[in-house]
């Protein structure tokens, strides 16, 4: 823990300076501010060599530990009585947008040829819920710090400009509260961006917003089950093969042998079916439906897990290596533009067959 502390310190400090953003501006969410200020602080001349060398360490732990505890926390912000009160035909369509969103981007990553798991990573976040859903997968499946790092920079990205301009799309496109803030649910990547957007339409449409959204939140369970059951596939493949394979998203992604079978070898072990912190966040959910728990110990518990997911956000953007991205900046900034459309188009048209 000792040689962790001077990250961890440094995620702290990051995280107050986020919320002091927040404060300053409340249009940019916690989490947004948390994941730009981690980004500047990797390339300051006065921090980057902190970031790089003493406090390396502590930031990874926090990019990968505290998102962990976050995700289980998530779990209180569901109940499965508001979720299957939206109805079986919203329920229908946030699955088709999920699945079209998913596949969509998966696919148009491979064919630019990004590297690594930033595919699977990217379509990880554009369809379920942002930053949160890519530390989900990205432990899943054993990705690359750096991977994981560009792909929260581009999804969080592409979610703040999604503040600014789906607002400015709602009466073009003839939306209502209800159908605004439903369409801003099924497109809208994180949480904190879906409500920064969705409360410029009132107040039904915020609530539609976070219900629909949340609705996508449930998905975040089967998704790692399902990338956890294509990495273990894949290692049994290689192992069988007499080849090493990273249990990277790469393999996940693509799903083939060959692909597994060309990785170098990162870990022998297989990942779990259900992570144990998949279980909590499901746990958590549960535990929500029961009505237990009391106002003001969810309230803290949100507090808590919007704190916990900043610490990390704050270290995965400090992982970013802005020349790296650069090297592969058009083909990311298509696939994001590409997924963009693709979501939102996709969501458009189930909220006007669904309402």
């Amino acid at each position: 823990m000792r040689g962790d502390a001077p990250g961890l310190l440094l995620a702290v400090l990051g995280v107050a300076a986020a919320l002091a953003v927040h404060a300053a501006v409340p249009a940019v969410p916690k989490l947004t501010a948390a994941v730009v200020l981690g980004m500047a602080a990797a390339h300051l001349p006065g921090l980057r060599p902190v970031v790089r060398g003493v406090a390396r360490p502590g930031l990874s732990t926090a990019g990968k530990r505290l998102m962990r505890v976050g995700i289980v926390l998530l779990g209180l912000k569901l109940s499965l009585g508001d979720v299957l009160g939206l109805g079986w035909a919203t329920v229908a369509m946030v699955l088709a947008v999920v699945a079209a969103t998913f596949a969509g981007t998966l696919w148009l990553g491979r064919r630019l040829g990004l590297p690594g798991d930033q595919p699977l990573l990217v379509a990880t976040g554009y369809s379920i819920c942002g930053a949160s859903a890519i530390g989900a997968v990205s432990q899943a499946a054993g990705s690359e710090e750096e991977d994981v790092a560009a792909s929260v920079a581009l999804v969080t990205l592409c979610g703040t400009l999604a503040i600014a301009v789906l607002p400015l799309l709602q009466h073009p496109l003839g939306l209502g509260e209800v159908e605004f803030g439903r369409w801003v649910g099924a497109s809208v990547h994180d949480v904190g961006q879906v409500v920064a957007t969705a409360q410029t339409g009132g107040a039904g449409a915020l609530r539609e917003a976070v219900l629909v959204k949340l609705m996508r939140v449930v998905l975040l369970a089967p998704l790692v089950a399902g990338v956890a059951v294509v990495v273990r596939r894949n290692l049994r493949v290689a192992k069988a093969a007499g080849v090493g394979a990273r249990a990277g998203a790469g393999a996940a992604g693509s799903g083939s042998a060959e692909g597994a079978a060309g990785k170098s070898v990162k870990t022998a072990s297989r990942p779990p079916i259900l992570p144990l912190f998949v279980a909590g966040f499901l746990a958590m959910i549960v535990l929500r439906t029961t009505g237990v728990l009391p106002e003001r110990a969810l309230d803290l518990a949100g507090d808590a897990q919007e704190l916990l997911l900043a610490a990390a956000l704050f270290g995965l953007g400090s992982a970013v290596h802005l020349p790296t991205m650069v090297r592969t900046g058009g083909r990311i900034a298509l696939l994001g533009l590409g997924s963009w459309v693709v979501v939102a188009g996709v969501s458009y048209a189930g909220v006007l067959i669904t309402t």
